[in-house]
C-alpha cells in the first residue's frame, strides 16, 4: 500500500467505454484512485 503524496507506478485499464486510459494521462492533475476487492 502506497502512503498518502507517494506517486503510484504508472498503469493502464480500459474504461467503461473500452478505452484504455493510463495514470499517466493525469499527469500534473491531482488523482483519487479508488480500488474495490
Amino acid at each position: 500500500m502506497l502512503e498518502a503524496g507517494i506517486k503510484a507506478p504508472d498503469f493502464k485499464l480500459q474504461d467503461k467505454e473500452g478505452n484504455l486510459i493510463s495514470l499517466s494521462d493525469f499527469k500534473n492533475k491531482k488523482v483519487v484512485l479508488y480500488f474495490y476487492p
